[in-house]
């Protein structure tokens, strides 16, 4: 008993001690760790390829929208929902009775999705496509982008991309220490108005590729120009990218969206293409589900199991039921491919009326709209809109335009300099609309535009 007490009272003795002493302890450890982070602060330095990346344009604008209230007509986003059985196939994914639904599935891809992506593009690419080893599912097509890039792109190595172009190619391609390069699209002066009328200058472009050109990246229809690059053309481009041998990545993400008078071909079908390049698709695209975040490369095995180490190594696998889903909405379309039935069919179709109706709204309000063959972006040019600005910026006027329009008119739409490399001068004028909106969304852009 003796002991327990004398126990008993080392212990509150303890206990006084502890209250005594804690409060100078944890003041001096806090002072000591203060002190620490900051002599360890400009040691903790971030890599130097960050300063590769610059800013970003959908941050920037995101930031500048939640402070306004506008019309969103910027970033590229259906603002309604995709197709109900869709839907209801996810639904039924994530209540299935199989718990394997919910489990990790195949690294490269969930095995129903990618037989159900190389059923569909052997037929559209007119050759048997081996769904284990020529299909890798990615974090959106942007992921199969990095993943094509970071596999055979190495440090000082040449990039060519077409401008206008999607940012990330640009941003990409220095982050794993490539050097892009620039070719426009450049307007003819009888048909600018038209997508058509924006070409690539071929001795341009051939003057473009060196010894260090690796690999050339691709993208019709284009973002944000809405081109539907046509036979000659791409066959142009195939000759100089076989002769120079260099990869081809291409990015297909709106090919259900070309609109009539105007044909999606790809370019892996042309002749001596297979073997050297990587198509790029997206699930948020064909089904109006970018949230989703569903990607696919198709290719030769020898360039897609490079891809795949990139994206084991990184994302690693995808979510399951999601992968589910978009098999079973792939398998449906095949079998409606062509038909009235089919939800690709019903898109153009309601997207060829609200693209009539916004080019409509834009030239109503005095903008001079290029009218797309393919996509959901119209490039707009605001020369005659007399706005000006006191030249205190260094910002490209497109970026001054859009950053004043959010602010002042209540509308958001994206400069498209940001989709340049070298020669953003051809577009400082105009500003990018998006169109894969509601009827009410453009009924408020028409209203917002008639007030201005």
């Amino acid at each position: 008993m003796v002991t327990v007490f004398q126990n008993l009272r080392v212990f509150k003795r303890s206990i006084r001690l502890f209250r005594y002493f804690y409060p100078l302890v944890a003041k001096d450890v806090s002072v000591r760790s203060i002190s620490e982070m900051a002599s360890q602060k400009d040691l903790i330095e971030p890599a130097k390829r960050l300063n590769s990346l610059g800013t970003n344009v959908w941050v920037e604008f995101g930031k500048i929208n939640a402070q306004y209230k506008t019309v969103n007509v910027g970033q590229g986003f259906p603002d309604y929902p995709p197709p109900e059985y869709l839907i209801e196939t996810l639904a039924s994914a994530t209540k299935s009775e199989n718990d394997l639904m919910h489990q990790y599935t195949r690294s490269q891809g969930h095995p129903k999705l990618v037989k159900s992506i190389a059923s569909l593009f052997s037929k559209l690419h007119g050759r048997e496509i081996q769904a284990m080893s020529e299909v890798l599912i990615t974090n959106g097509a942007y992921e199969s982008l990095f993943d094509a890039i970071s596999a055979f792109v190495n440090e000082g190595d040449e990039v060519i991309i077409i401008e206008p172009f999607f940012d990330c190619y640009k941003k990409m391609i220095s982050y794993v220490g490539g050097v892009p390069v620039g070719i426009p699209l450049r307007p003819s002066k009888d048909n600018w108005q038209s997508s058509k009328g924006w070409k690539i200058d071929p001795k341009e472009l051939e003057a473009a590729f060196t010894s260090k050109t690796k690999a050339f990246i691709f993208n019709t229809p284009n973002n944000p120009l809405g081109k539907v690059f046509e036979r000659d053309e791409m066959e142009m481009i195939a000759n100089l990218i076989k002769k120079h041998n260099v990869l081809c990545i291409s990015d297909e993400v709106y090919e259900w969206l070309v609109y009539p008078g105007s044909e999606h071909i790809r370019i892996t079908t042309l002749p001596g293409m297979w073997d050297r390049t990587v198509t790029i698709s997206s699930a948020g695209k064909t089904f109006s589900a970018t949230g989703w975040k569903v990607g696919w490369s198709v290719g030769p095995e020898k360039l897609i199991s490079h891809m795949a180490s990139v994206h084991a190594n990184s994302m690693y696998v995808l979510p399951t039921p999601t992968q589910e889903a978009v098999a079973i909405g792939l398998e449906r379309e095949a079998k409606l491919l062509g038909s009235k039935e089919s939800y690709f069919y019903e898109m153009k179709t309601s997207l060829l009326k609200k693209r009539d109706l916004t080019v409509k709204i834009l030239r109503d309000a005095g903008f001079d709209p290029v009218v797309p063959d393919g996509g959901y972006f119209i490039m707009a040019d605001t020369s005659k809109l007399g706005v000006t600005f006191s030249g205190e910026s260094d910002e490209p006027y497109d970026f001054q335009f859009c950053k004043w329009m959010i602010k002042e008119k209540g509308i958001s739409a994206i400069p498209p300099s940001a989709f340049y490399h070298q020669h953003g001068g051809v577009a400082e004028k105009f500003a990018r609309f998006c169109f894969i909106k509601k009827d009410s969304t453009l009924q408020m852009l028409d209203d917002a535009l008639k007030k201005w």
